[in-house]
Formats: C-alpha cells, structure tokens, sequence
C-alpha cells in the first residue's frame, strides 16, 4: 500500500516536476500544492489505511508509506487529540527488543456523525460509528408536492429522533439528496420529482435548529464516498459509481478525489443525450440516458410486452424469471443492461475510469446484471491494448451506502479532506 497524493507521490515526498515553468508562461499561473492540501490528503491516506487494514501501529504505517515514524505522527496525532483516533494496548515487543507497538484504531467513543438519505417521498436518518456501524436509524415519509414547512417539520422530528439517541454531539450532519444540488452554497436547486424540495436552503435550516456542522451533496456523489471508504472504491484512484431507479445518476473518483464540478454540478449523467430525438425527459430534453436506463422506460417496456404486474417489474425480478427460463425476461433484461451499458461507454470513452460500481435497480440484478453490462460494453468500448474494464456491484445495499457516505462528506469537512 502507498500514501499517495496528487499528482502521484508518498507521504513527506516532493511533487515531481518535469521542468521549470515561469509564473504566466503560456498565459497560465503556476499552481502549487499547499501544505494544508497535503495534510488533507495524507489524514485520508492514513484513514483509509486503517478502514482497509485493520488497527495498525505507527511503524506499520510508516513502513506501509514508506516514510519515518515521525512523519506518521505528525499525521495521526492531530487525530489522536480530536478523539478520532485511540491507540490500543501495547503489544509485545518482537525478538529485537526496542519499544512496544500500540495499535491506532478508530475510538469507539468517539463523537458519531449524523447522516441523511433524502429521496422523493422518503426521509432516513441515522448514527454512524467512525468504524461504519450504522445505529438509531429512523424514518419518514413527505408530500412531495406538499407545503414546505410542513416538510421542514417531518425532517426536524426524524433527525431530532435520532441524533437525541447518540451518547455526545455528533461532529454534524450529512445529507445524500435526490435531485440537482449546490454543494457549495447548500441548496437543493431542482428536484422533478419532489419539488417541495426545490430551492429549498436545507443547510442553512439544518443548521440553524441543530447548531451543528452540516454538508449536503448529490445522492450519488454520497453511494460514490460510501464506495470509496466503505466499499469496492477502498484504494482505488479513479472509478465511478452509477445509480438507477426511478432517475439516474452518477459521480466520478478521479485521481484519488470526488469530482464535483462547479458548485456540484458534476455527474448529472441521467441527462446525457444516448439517442438524439429521443423520448421526452423530465428536464424537458429528449434522448436522455434517463429516457432509456430507468425505471420508468423498463416498466413501460414491460406493460408493452404484457408482462404481468408490469409496475411491480425490477431488474431483480428480470433476472430471476430470466433464471427460470423466461425468453421474454430474458430479452428485456439484455435490451435493459445494454441501454445501462450506452452510458457507461461514453463515460469510459471520455474518462477511462475503467471501474464502475452499481447501485440502485440495476444493482438488485446482482452479478448477472453486471456481467451483462460489462459484454456489452465490452463491444461497443474502443479499448486499449490491456485496458480492463471492471463492473461491480456493493453489496452492501443502497440505502447504508448512501448514509455512510453521508457520513463520509461530514468525516471530510471536518478533517479537511481532499474528497
């Protein structure tokens, strides 16, 4: 394991330079990496170490970085000392003799961190342990096209359920929301399918009835963060999470950090154009991967196909039927992967990423869905020589993903991560 941060060097390490370029040379300033930044991005090397390897001591994970000891205390004393961390009981020394190692692992009493997983219609909300543990979950439904203080009101009851179950005040809030968000002002700007929620200054609200830290971002944005600590993203520098269900999304880990683009605008991939006059989406476009990757497209190929229960149709229930012999599941999960698998070729012609982990219907599918995709875009990529192309799917289910990584955007505010 290496300590990386970007572009690619260890802990302690200088950043490379291929030559020496004069500030404004070519009509461009000279970028430098402050020593904050490195910081941040060390404190996750370190965090995720632990989250992938268990407790390890500091000459563990010097020895893992490839630097010195007092370089990893610099790091994890700061963490040590803002209860984040606790170093265990001493372990025997080894036959060298010198000083016993004393595992760092995340503190069990640690402040917790608030998470919120808001979807049209629903509202969950929960406590998460440094350590991922999930706890004091509780839940909450809203009138999507209701009054807006009536739904202020059901989320102030949810989330005072749960946060007055935790032993000390958690170091704050996460919120994974539906819909298009401005992560950089805290606001939800657009959500079609619940637009109680549009407009709507949810940090600031959240903030001021709970006198806590709060942060929100796009739903996928969040499954990607509770990918990357939590999940099949653990030491990966660059893949993608993409979700569907009654929408599609998406978010990109590149080069060891979440793009989020101009104020979260980044990883709208429901509205990319598949098929150029294609049906009607709901932001008003035609042709959207949306229009052909959701839901709503594969329960209205269904009813077309005389599907019984047509509504009730998931990729989940494609494949088992596919499984007991049905041509017909058969056929339109094969036609639903490969309008999955459009997508994920333009990301992969764009980007390369070459990983991408499912979430959402899709993911219900299990590893025959992603097989599927993963043929499919296999013949429609233009790969490289040695390119390999990796679709996966978290096991862990949508809904913890989401609020660990709920949590995951509070754990990186608070320690200043690079994320």
């Amino acid at each position: 394991m290496k300590f990386e941060s970007q572009p690619s060097y260890s802990l302690g390490q200088r950043t490379p330079a291929s030559r020496e370029v004069a500030a404004g040379e070519n009509g461009g300033n000279v970028t430098l990496v402050s020593q904050s930044a490195l910081g941040a991005i060390n404190r996750g090397r370190v965090l995720q170490a632990l989250y992938d390897n268990g407790p390890k001591s500091r000459a563990d994970l010097a020895r893992l970085a490839g630097v010195n000891r007092t370089t990893i205390t610099g790091i994890v004393q700061p963490m040590i000392e803002d209860q984040l961390l606790v170093e265990g009981d001493a372990s025997p020394s080894d036959v060298k003799g010198g000083k016993p190692a004393r595992p760092l692992y995340f503190n069990p009493d640690a402040p917790m961190l608030g998470a919120v997983l808001l979807l049209p219609g629903t509202i969950q909300a929960c406590l998460v342990a440094l350590t991922g543990e999930i706890k004091a979950v509780a839940k909450a439904e809203f009138d999507t096209h209701g009054d807006t203080e009536a739904f202020i009101a059901v989320m102030t009851e949810t989330l005072t359920a749960t946060l007055s179950q935790a032993q000390q005040a958690p170091f704050g809030i996460g919120v994974a929301s539906a819909g298009m968000i401005d992560s950089d002002n805290g606001t939800i700007l657009t959500v079609n399918l619940a637009p109680v929620l549009t407009g709507l200054p949810l940090v600031a609200i959240l903030q001021e009835r709970f006198s806590l830290p709060v942060v929100i971002d796009h739903h996928p944005r969040a499954l990607l963060v509770g990918d990357r600590w939590f999940g099949p993203g653990r030491g990966q520098q660059n893949f993608a999470a993409v979700y569907t269900g009654e929408v599609l999304g998406g978010a990109f880990f590149i080069d060891g950090k979440v793009y989020r683009g101009l104020a979260g605008s980044g990883g709208e991939l429901g509205h990319s154009v598949v098929q150029i006059d294609g049906a009607l989406c709901n932001c008003g476009k035609h042709g959207c991967w949306e229009t052909v990757a959701a839901l709503p497209w594969l329960r209205k190929q269904a009813a077309r196909l005389s599907f019984p229960h047509p509504k009730s149709v998931t990729c989940a229930r494609l494949v088992k039927e596919a499984d007991e012999g049905s041509k017909a599941a058969e056929e339109l999960l094969d036609r639903y992967t490969r309008n999955v698998a459009f997508g994920i070729v333009n990301l992969q012609q764009t980007l390369s990423l070459n990983s991408y982990v499912l979430h959402g219907d899709v993911a219900g599918g299990g590893l025959k869905a992603a097989e599927l995709i993963r043929q499919h875009v296999e013949q429609l990529v233009v790969k490289r020589p040695g390119q390999e192309i990796s679709i996966t799917v978290n096991g862990i289910g949508e809904g913890h993903t989401a609020l660990r990584g709920a949590a995951g955007l509070v754990l990186s505010s608070h320690l200043k991560l690079v994320i």
